[in-house]
C-alpha cells in the first residue's frame, strides 16, 4: 500500500515552522506555570482569610480560639448569649468582609442578617445557594467548599452559631467571589497571552527575513546550478557573511572553479590532441594515396614512414594518459624516502643520458613524503631537457636541497641559451614549445606533466633563465598533510 505524499514544505518554512512551534510550546508552559502558581496563592490566600473569619466569629461568641489548626473541626458554641438571633447580630457586627467578600447570618434557615458594609455582592440574591448551605450544616459542622451559583464562583465557609438552652439556630456565612480575586491575574495573563501572539508574529516576520537572508546562497546556488550547463562553469555565487552558509558557498564556488578549470583543461587537451594528430594523419594518409603499389621501393619507403607516424602517435596517446594520471594526487604513492639517496639514485641515471658533463652540486638532508617514482620521472625529464638544449659536452649540474623548514627543492641548471622572454609560462602548457624549428624532437607534454607531477605534490615547478643558462626546481612540501586534497 502506497505511503500517503507528505506536503512539499520549503526549508524556510520548515525552519520558521519549528521555531514558532518551540518558542510557542514555551510561552505556553511558562505563562501557564505562572498563571497555575499565582493562582494557587490566591485560593490559599482566600482560605486563610475564611478560616480566620471563622476564628474572629468563633472569638466574638466564645471569648477564645478554637485549638483546631484550620479553624473548621468544630462550630462556635456561644456561651455567653442568650439565644442565637444576639450572637448573629454581633458576629456580623463586627466580623467585617474585605473586598471581593460578602457575609450573611440565616437564623433558622432563614436569611436575617447581612453585614453592616456595603458589599460588592450579596449571598441573599441566591436562595439556592444558601439552602445548599444551610443543608450542608445540618449535623452542626463547619463547611468549607466552592459553588458555582447564580451570583458566580464563590469560595465560602459556613459555621454554625450555637447558643446551648436555646431553641433557635444561628448560621454565620462568608464567601468569596473567586472571578473578582483571580481578575488580576486573568487579566494578566490574557494580557500575556495577547503579548505572547504578538511577539510570535514578530519572531515569525523575523524568523522569515533572518531565514531567507540565511537561504538566500543556496537560492542563488540553485539558480547557479540550473544555468550551469556541461560546457559553461563560468557561473559564481557571491559570498557575504562569515556563516556556515558562506562556507558552503565558498566550497561550492571552488568545486566549480575547479570543474570549469577541469572542463578548461578537457577542451584544450581536447584541441591540442586533435592538432598534434591531424599532422602525422595528415602526412600517411598523402603517402597512402600517392604511393604506386608496382614500385616495391615506394612500397616500403611509405611503409617505414608510415609506421614512423603511428609509433609517435602512439608515444602521444602514452603521455596523453600519463599527464592525466599525474594530475591527480589520489595517484601517487607516497612513500618516506631519504632525499639524499634518491639524488644520488637520480644523478647516476642522468649521467647515463648524454654525453655532457654531469655535476652533483648539492644533496640535502632529509625526510620527504613523495612518490619516490614520480619525482623521478620529473626530475630526469628535466634532466634530459637540460641535454637537448645543452652544446654537447657542457656543464649541467644537478642537486637538492632544502628551501625552507618544511620544503625541499630538486633542481637542475644548464648553460643553454636560455628560455626567450616572454615564453617561461609557455613551455609548461601542453604541447608548448620555445622554437619548433631547432631541429629538438619531443612531443611538447614534458614540462606539463613535470608541473603536474609537482601540483600532485602539493608544489610547484620554478624557472630562473638567462641566455646562458637556465635553471628548473621542483619545490614539494615533505610531509604529505601539507599537500592540498
Amino acid at each position: 500500500m502506497p505511503h500517503p505524499r507528505l506536503p512539499h514544505w520549503s526549508v524556510r518554512v520548515r525552519i520558521l515552522a519549528a521555531i514558532l512551534a518551540v518558542t510557542a510550546l514555551a510561552m505556553i508552559v511558562t505563562g501557564g506555570t505562572a498563571y497555575l502558581v499565582q493562582r494557587d496563592r490566591v485560593l490559599q490566600a482566600v482560605d486563610a482569610h475564611l478560616v480566620a473569619a471563622v476564628e474572629s466569629a468563633r472569638v466574638v461568641v466564645t471569648g477564645s480560639r478554637s485549638t483546631d489548626p484550620d479553624g473548621t473541626a468544630a462550630p462556635a458554641v456561644a456561651a455567653g448569649f442568650t439565644d442565637a438571633r444576639t450572637a448573629l447580630e454581633a458576629v456580623l457586627a463586627r466580623v467585617l468582609p474585605t473586598p471581593n467578600q460578602s457575609s450573611i447570618g440565616i437564623l433558622d434557615g432563614v436569611p436575617t442578617y447581612v453585614s453592616a458594609l456595603e458589599t460588592d455582592f450579596h449571598l441573599e440574591d441566591d436562595s439556592a445557594f444558601l439552602g445548599r448551605v444551610v443543608t450542608e450544616t445540618a449535623d452542626g459542622s463547619v463547611r468549607l467548599g466552592t459553588a458555582e451559583s447564580a451570583i458566580g464562583n464563590l469560595r465560602y465557609i459556613a459555621t454554625p452559631i450555637i447558643v446551648p438552652g436555646a431553641e433557635s439556630r444561628g448560621l454565620f456565612v462568608t464567601a468569596y467571589d473567586m472571578d473578582a480575586e483571580l481578575a488580576v491575574i486573568t487579566t494578566a495573563f490574557s494580557t500575556y497571552a495577547w503579548v505572547a501572539l504578538v511577539s510570535l508574529v514578530g519572531i515569525g516576520l523575523v524568523g522569515w527575513y533572518v531565514a531567507g537572508r540565511l537561504l538566500r546562497p543556496i537560492r542563488h546556488l540553485t539558480a547557479a546550478a540550473s544555468r550551469i550547463t556541461a560546457t559553461d562553469l563560468s557561473q559564481r555565487i557571491p559570498v557575504a557573511g562569515n556563516d556556515d552558509v558562506s562556507a558552503l558557498t565558498a566550497t561550492v564556488n571552488d568545486m566549480l572553479g575547479r570543474l570549469d578549470a577541469s572542463l578548461t583543461a578537457q577542451s584544450q587537451l581536447l584541441a591540442d590532441v586533435r592538432h598534434e594528430l591531424k599532422t602525422p594523419l595528415t602526412i600517411v594518409r598523402g603517402h597512402l594515396e600517392v604511393v604506386d603499389p608496382t614500385d616495391a621501393d615506394d612500397v616500403q619507403s611509405t611503409r617505414t614512414l608510415a609506421i614512423d607516424e603511428l609509433d609517435r602517435m602512439s608515444g602521444l596517446v602514452d603521455e596523453i594518459g600519463l599527464l592525466a594520471d599525474t594530475q591527480m594526487s589520489g595517484a601517487l604513492h607516497r612513500t618516506q624516502i631519504d632525499v639524499a639517496d634518491l639524488t644520488e639514485q637520480v644523478f647516476a641515471k642522468a649521467s647515463a643520458l648524454s654525453n655532457h658533463d654531469w655535476r652533483l652540486a648539492e644533496t640535502a638532508t632529509a625526510v620527504a613524503s613523495v612518490d619516490a617514482g614520480r619525482i623521478t620521472q620529473a626530475w630526469l625529464q628535466l634532466a634530459d631537457n637540460a641535454a637537448k638544449y645543452s652544446a654537447a659536452g657542457s656543464l649541467i649540474q644537478l642537486g637538492s636541497r632544502m628551501r625552507t623548514a618544511d620544503r625541499v627543492e630538486f633542481w637542475v641548471l644548464d648553460e643553454g641559451p636560455g628560455i626567450p622572454e616572454g615564453m617561461e609560462d609557455r613551455i609548461f602548457e601542453r604541447f608548448g614549445r620555445v622554437d619548433s624549428r631547432r631541429g629538438i624532437q619531443g612531443s611538447g607534454l614534458g614540462l606539463s606533466i613535470v608541473a603536474a607531477i609537482a601540483g600532485a605534490h602539493g608544489g610547484t615547478v620554478t624557472l630562473q633563465t638567462s641566455p646562458s643558462g637556465s635553471r628548473f626546481a621542483i619545490d614539494v612540501p615533505t610531509a604529505q598533510d601539507e599537500v592540498p586534497q
